[in-house]
């Protein structure tokens, strides 16, 4: 089956063809440090997360890269106005911005870790990419699409006749006084900052714009992404509202310093609401993993939650709607409990092949609603559609078997089933065997034989045994 994905580019959903066979470049927006990511952050995050395991899973070789901002994020980047976001806390709180980046950045992946994501290939920090950022901005000032205004550097809108194709903004209607404040520096009220200088600012380069420099927050992410992907790339992520401006001024700055397409696929998650509305500091539901986890909740369960609805759709977050949650991963739980005991003959139908079109019929259409541009809720209510036909005895042991293969491949794209220790079935002790089915994988891949890989995957998945291929070969785990 072909991976469709909805490109905010076009505004349609499009098959997923990389620029390399089999080897996906992806970028995906992240944290600015300045404070701890919350939960609506955390649904794009986890989105990226997904993303990346199906890819493996129909199988890609991914390589992820996640950015950390810590510098040049300001409070109003319509308007390259307002303060920095973390030197705005640094002086608030009297402390140094590098130690607030340093510690927000390490409670990130913690957070990241408790929510089950797998690490990225790459977490790039902007601070330590300043030279690529500034050879850019040299190149664009060289081909006319930017300029200088006392130490100052903008990139000029009017240069690039695609600026809007992704947010669908049109230049001549971003007028000053409207949506963009006046700002006589800029030969156009769009331009936006790719270097600033600024002597009261506390995070600042020397450069031969001045000795107290620094970037603007898009031009990061296009420095970053080059370094580490290259002049072109498969798939950037992010939410919903960085389509404009970050992501619309990434693809300006990027393709007029390459003179290439920037991203074949952008993918953009909707908003997290709470309780129906906004997320809001003075209303007290800016949630943190902490505060899941303080009011009793795994935080398996707010992955659960995250993947309830479709990205492209808005999501509300209530703590009653945590509980459903909680009950509805009961529910599987006990579904793979009951699997097992189809498996030792406890509860099986006489037959032993009995149930198989059902679960071939649940696992097909699992990989349809992943492959439609990973409609989630559907996946989860192919896997809840077993339920049934395991508590009416309607299953064999080889349909039991084969199930329990589903849930492991669907743990390793949602992470979401818990298998238990050792996972199902086989003999957990038997490294042997199993390194000898991983051997035997890699070697059918080796040899383009994609079908008998991936029937080994499928056996060794049905055993709970993940694999995770990577460049010093493949690894594997039990559940």
């Amino acid at each position: 089956m072909t991976f469709l994905v909805h490109n905010s580019l076009t505004g349609r959903k499009e098959p997923f063809e990389p620029l390399e066979p089999e080897r996906v470049r992806m970028y995906n927006c992240g944290p600015t440090v300045y404070s701890r990511a919350h939960i609506g952050n955390f649904r794009a995050y986890l989105f990226a997360d997904v993303l990346r395991r199906w890819l493996e899973h129909i199988g890609m070789e991914v390589v992820q890269v996640m950015n950390i901002t810590d510098v040049g994020h300001f409070t109003d980047d319509d308007e390259d106005g307002g303060e920095d976001k973390l030197e705005a806390r640094a002086r608030r709180e009297g402390v140094d911005p590098w130690k607030i980046s340093e510690e927000y950045t390490r409670v990130f992946f913690e957070d990241l870790e408790r929510l089950g994501c797998l690490p990225a290939a790459v977490y790039p920090k902007a601070t330590d990419h300043i030279a690529e950022m500034l050879e850019m901005i040299e190149g664009l000032l060289a081909s006319g699409h930017a300029y200088e205004r006392g130490g100052n550097v903008y990139f000029d809108v009017t240069r690039f006749d695609r600026y809007g194709r992704l947010s669908k903004n049109r230049v001549e209607d971003l007028d000053a006084g409207a949506r963009i404040a006046v700002n006589e520096e800029k030969r156009h009220p769009a331009d936006f900052a790719l270097w600033k200088s600024d002597p009261h600012h506390l995070m600042k380069w020397e450069s031969r714009f001045g000795p107290d420099g620094f970037p603007g927050w898009h031009i990061e992410c296009s420095a970053m992404a080059r370094k580490h992907l290259g002049d072109r790339i498969d798939i950037h992520t992010g939410g919903e509202d960085n389509v404009f401006p970050h992501h619309e001024c990434e693809i300006a700055q990027s393709e007029a310093f390459t003179g290439e397409p920037f991203a074949t696929y952008w993918m953009h998650t909707k908003f997290l609401q709470v309780d129906g509305g906004k997320m809001s500091k003075s209303l007290g539901n800016v949630y943190s993993i902490d505060d899941v986890v303080e009011r009793g909740f795994e935080p398996r369960v707010l992955r659960y939650t995250l993947l309830r609805g479709h990205y492209r759709q808005p999501l509300n977050f209530t703590w009653e709607i945590m509980a459903d949650s909680r009950k509805a991963l009961g529910g599987l739980d006990d579904l793979v409990g009951r699997l097992r005991g189809v498996c030792d003959g406890r509860g099986a139908a006489a037959d032993e092949g009995a149930g198989e079109e059902l679960v071939a019929a649940a696992a097909g259409e699992f990989e349809a609603a992943m492959n439609d541009d990973l409609n989630t809720p559907r996946a989860l209510a192919a896997l809840f559609g077993l339920g049934a036909p395991v508590r009416e005895g309607r299953l064999g042991a080889r349909a039991a078997g084969a199930s329990l293969g589903l849930f492991a491949a669907a743990d390793a794209v949602l992470g979401i089933v818990d298998l238990g220790d050792g996972g199902p079935g086989g003999d957990p002790d038997d490294d042997a065997a199993i390194q000898a089915l991983v051997d035997a994988r890699r070697e059918a891949r080796a040899q383009r034989d994609f079908a008998e890989g991936d029937r080994l995957r499928d056996e060794l998945l049905g055993r709970g045994i993940l694999l995770e291929d990577t460049a010093d070969g493949t690894v594997w785990r039990r559940r």
